[in-house]
């Protein structure tokens, strides 16, 4: 118990938001009990990166939420698009980026759910589509964008929808397609994140400690979802939420309560 953590990875939806039962969609608010845990890690001296499987365009806005940076005229970073991208706020700019050629992937993919809604990140301005994606997914501009013409260069993250497949669906389709060359990440409902291979938060996260200077031990980092895994695996200490699949829990170090019951509040009071 005297350890205390110099860094603080945070996962947003499902860790620091609160999503709807219904939708899977997050709320927009931090609760009083999980935003006074930030706060204490963050006024400790502790630094606080967010990493999500958000565009840095979204994450700014959770960014501003949680008035990160304080001090005038400084920054933070920031972990986006399950790795793929670290970028500096505020302004959002772009760090790193890592590419990589989706076209055999989203072909192989739309093989088996020809209906599916694909997207393409656009930096600070929204996303390229081939079709709308369902109200409230994505979050800035939709360009409407013939898919050989999104795919045909490389790209740092696309984003596969499929409203009629469940989760489960895409567990099992991704299981079977393989996807050589690219890492993918499930989403809580039918969305699947194809991402350049060997890149993860974890990628992302370490090149954020090492441009900060702190040691992958002294890192505390918390997250739900099956693409937290492998930051949970890298950090000193990884956290599950109490509503993780099982698969989470099992790479995480401990098991923090449901995001319902602040969860991640429970964690981040243990060592602030």
């Amino acid at each position: 118990m005297t350890w205390t953590p110099k860094l603080v990875a945070l996962d947003i939806d499902g860790t620091i938001l609160v999503p709807q039962p219904e939708n899977g969609f997050s709320t927009d608010a931090t609760t009083r009990a999980v935003r006074e845990a930030i706060d204490r890690a963050y006024d400790s001296g502790a630094h606080v990166v967010l990493a999500s499987g958000r565009a840095p365009l979204s994450m700014s806005t959770v960014l501003r939420h949680l008035d990160m940076p304080r001090e005038k005229g400084s920054h933070v970073l920031a972990v986006a698009s399950n790795g793929a991208v670290t970028f500096s706020f505020p302004p959002m700019k772009v760090v790193t980026e890592v590419t990589f050629d989706a076209r055999e992937a989203v072909k192989a993919v739309l093989e088996h759910v020809p209906a599916a809604a694909v997207a393409i990140e656009e930096h600070g301005v929204g996303y390229r589509v081939n079709r709308h994606f369902p109200h409230g997914e994505l979050e800035g501009e939709m360009i409407l964008t013939p898919l050989e013409e999104m795919i045909a260069k490389e790209v740092s993250r696309v984003i596969i929808r499929d409203p009629e497949s469940t989760s489960e669906d895409f567990v099992t389709l991704a299981d079977k397609l393989g996807l050589q060359g690219t890492n993918y990440f499930i989403g809580w409902t039918a969305w699947l994140d194809l991402a350049p291979e060997g890149v993860s938060k974890a990628s992302g996260l370490a090149e954020i400690a090492d441009r900060l200077g702190v040691a992958r031990e002294d890192v505390l980092a918390v997250g739900d979802g099956r693409n937290d895994i492998e930051m949970l695996e890298w950090a000193g200490r990884g956290v599950a939420m109490g509503q993780a699949p099982d698969e989470v829990k099992a790479a995480a170090d401990d098991v923090t309560a449901h995001v319902e019951e602040d969860g991640l509040a429970v964690e981040l009071n243990r060592w602030f």
